[in-house]
């Protein structure tokens, strides 16, 4: 669209015709408060904080949804525009919940910042909070409506990025609120407990189950064994969680959390590297089977599993679909696994006193620990699941000077990783890395792209296609891929699944492998990541994991030395029965 000028607070702008009042000011450097207005999100200009005065009109502007108009004159800080915006402020204040030092936002609640910065210490309103009305029995979501300012960020969110649609507002007048069907709870709906409505929310409305308090317990009691496992993209968010930069913070990560006094700290990466090679290893079964064998069994495309917001999605509306679903647990579970049997025995310590608390950028993985298949070490696979934001409250209640710590390394045994387990942190990133080892397992060699970077599968548009076709030279035993095109896709955000799997549903494509991440912009966008979320947030996160990724000695799963010790002493083989027994699981249709 061709350029119009404007102007903005008496200078003159040329701004791109069609855009917002909202847009044309923020690319003008003129800041406008904003509370429903999110970039990942449709328009809905219910909150009124965006208000402007246009010369000419009667009314003040809703900045976030009226377009600009040629030689348009705008007003973002006039006294009209100031005292309508104070009064909406108070107004919200005076229906909120301000008791902030028991709110998990405080520090970094958009409400208190905007109040802070309009100067509100005294409201004339008479006060009328919501009852508080906790979510207890969620897994990995919690609600509380009286901190609900009903801009309906999470609806949308729930709607637009997820298709899940769980939440909406109901009831009438003051009345009206944020809820379920029937106002049943979070586990009792298909919510997915993805955790995206909470890292659009702009209050404390909506926030993870913490788990912090057990943790502590367990680090201090003296009979536990406590043992830490860190995800990809939890090193990519820890340094922006508690202030700084984006950037990847991996040693100092394991310092921090080697100063919180637990026994243990060790990768979830190192079980990334062994989903790979289970996961690998499947898809070339399933291949040989469709393809070699005539197997109707053989079900394809194979989609990954390690994902449990997807998982839970397509329990829920894709159950004729899940036997297309990989087998293999996810990292994190794998890992729980193995640290009560394998590791155990490598640190002579008894199985039932060994605690696995996991970091997860992902509220999910809370509700996947809880689930009753996780238990094949004969204990619950993994204990607690700590979100990003909650290890960095742990550091910051500890004293811990995150910013003067000195890297240090993971401890032995599971604590050695790969590029291709780092990259599992982004979308795309798993399918680069079973592409990585897979080709090399069938033909003998590396997978022909430039450095190991499989461009085709990376990026964040929200389904990305790619195609491999196989050399005519294959290793003993896979002559039946000889000259064979692999068809892959990625997905990220459910939406994204949704429309993927429709396709699938109806037969309209012919993939062999599907990655899905349920968040957008994979685990480096999850639930339990730092908040604010922006696209270009996601982005920075992006990059620091493929420079974390590039930076490694070892780039393919299968060249883990740790890995490869593992299955020489204890796994035996990829697919084995020990194998089959802690590390592969099934899933169940859901209402």
């Amino acid at each position: 669209m061709p350029n119009i000028s404007v102007t903005i607070n008496g200078v003159n702008r040329s701004v791109r015709e069609g855009v917002t009042i909202l847009e044309a000011c923020q690319t003008a450097g003129v800041e406008i408060p904003t509370l429903c207005y999110h970039p990942d999100l449709s328009l809905a200009g219910n909150c009124r904080m965006c208000l402007v005065e246009v010369e000419g009109w009667r009314t003040l502007a809703i900045s976030c949804v009226t377009p600009v108009t040629p030689n348009m004159k705008i007003r973002t800080h006039s006294k009209k525009v100031r005292h309508a915006r104070r009064t909406v402020l108070k107004l919200l204040l005076a229906a909120h919940n301000v008791n902030c030092p028991e709110c998990e936002r405080n520090g970094n609640c958009e409400l208190q910042e905007l109040a802070e910065k309009h100067n509100i210490t005294v409201n004339e309103f008479q006060t009328s909070p919501k009852p508080c009305s906790f979510e207890e029995a969620s897994p990995g979501v919690m609600r509380d409506n009286s901190r609900c300012i009903l801009c309906t960020r999470c609806v949308r969110t729930c709607e637009e990025l997820q298709s899940v649609a769980v939440i909406k507002p109901v009831g009438r007048s003051n009345q009206v609120r944020i809820s379920t069907f029937m106002d049943r709870g979070l586990n009792e709906v298909p919510c997915t407990q993805c955790g995206q409505c909470i890292n659009r929310c702009p209050t404390g409305a909506l926030f993870e189950t913490s788990e912090i308090r057990q943790v502590w317990e367990a680090i201090e009691d003296p009979d536990r064994f406590v043992v830490v496992q860190t995800a990809p993209a939890v090193r990519v968010g820890i340094a922006e969680a508690l202030g700084f930069p984006t950037d990847r913070s991996t040693g100092r990560m394991v310092a921090a959390i080697r100063g919180l006094g637990v026994d243990r700290v060790l990768d979830t990466d190192f079980t990334a590297d062994l989903t790979i090679i289970e996961e690998g290893y499947e898809l070339i079964d399933r291949l040989k089977r469709a393809l070699a064998d005539g197997d109707q069994s053989a079900v394809l495309p194979m989609t990954t599993s390690c994902s449990p917001g997807w998982i839970k999605f397509i329990e829920h509306k894709y159950p004729d679909l899940l036997p297309n679903v990989s087998s293999c647990k996810s990292p994190q579970q794998m890992f729980g696994a193995l640290a009560k049997t394998y590791l155990a025995g490598k640190e002579n310590v008894d199985p039932s006193k060994v605690v696995c608390v996991s970091i997860m950028p992902c509220t999910a993985k809370k509700f996947e620990k809880e689930r009753p298949e996780m238990n094949s070490s004969g204990y619950r696979d993994v204990d607690y699941v700590l979100t990003t934001r909650e290890l960095a409250s742990m550091i910051q209640e500890a004293g811990i000077d995150f910013a003067n710590l000195r890297d240090e390394k993971f401890d032995k045994w599971m604590g050695d990783s790969t590029g291709a387990a780092v990259i599992f942190g982004a979308t795309g990133g798993v399918m680069e890395a079973a592409l990585r080892t897979a080709y090399e397992v069938v033909t003998g060699q590396e997978i022909p792209f430039n450095g190991l970077n499989i461009t085709p599968v990376r990026g964040m548009e929200g389904i990305r296609e790619a195609s491999i076709t196989m050399p005519e030279r294959m290793a003993k035993g896979y002559e039946f891929l000889a000259g064979a095109t692999l068809k892959v896709a990625v997905a990220h955000g459910l939406t994204n699944a949704d429309k993927l799997m429709d396709r699938v549903r109806a037969g309209e494509v012919d993939y062999h492998f599907i990655e899905i991440m349920a968040c957008p912009g994979g685990c480096l966008g999850g639930g339990g990541q730092p908040i604010p979320t922006t696209p270009e947030i996601r982005q920075k996160r992006a990059e620091a994991i493929y420079a974390e990724d590039s930076a490694l000695h070892f780039r393919k799963s299968h060249a883990n030395p740790e890995i490869q010790l593992l299955y020489a002493e204890f796994l035996k083989e990829p697919l084995g029965h020990r194998s089959h027994e802690l590390l592969h699981t099934h899933y169940r249709t859901r209402d």
